[in-house]
């Protein structure tokens, strides 16, 4: 443990734990995507019904988005560890990053149906 005398600053002992959050940043694979949601692969769990802030890289454009974890199960199990598939929904998308998600799938379907 730190000495109290080697701190910048005196840690104060809280007699009741106050509570907080951590952001954390995990990769991820984005397995399906709609304009109003995506199915993630990840290596940890996420917590249903929690919002958090989702980096998507689309193609040459890369968009943050906010979205609710509405399912989560696991995907696999290895020796390399757990990854849970999980359902996001898109909270409150602005236009232009709307637009940019829009973009990303007509490319996709267009290069499908150009596909022999």
């Amino acid at each position: 443990m730190t000495d109290d005398r080697t701190r910048a600053h005196e840690r104060l002992e809280l007699p009741d734990p106050a509570t907080g959050e951590v952001k954390i940043y995990h990769s991820m694979a984005i397995r399906q995507l709609s304009g109003g949601g995506a199915l993630i692969e990840i290596g940890v769990p996420l917590q249903l019904n929690s919002l958090h802030d989702f980096r998507l890289a689309l193609g040459d454009r890369s968009v943050v988005v906010k979205a609710r974890v509405v399912h989560s199960h696991i995907g696999t199990v290895a020796t390399s560890g757990v990854s849970y598939h999980t359902g996001i929904e898109f909270v409150d998308l602005s236009e232009p990053v709307s637009q940019v998600i829009a973009t990303f799938i007509d490319t996709l379907k267009r290069q499908r149906t150009a596909a022999p």
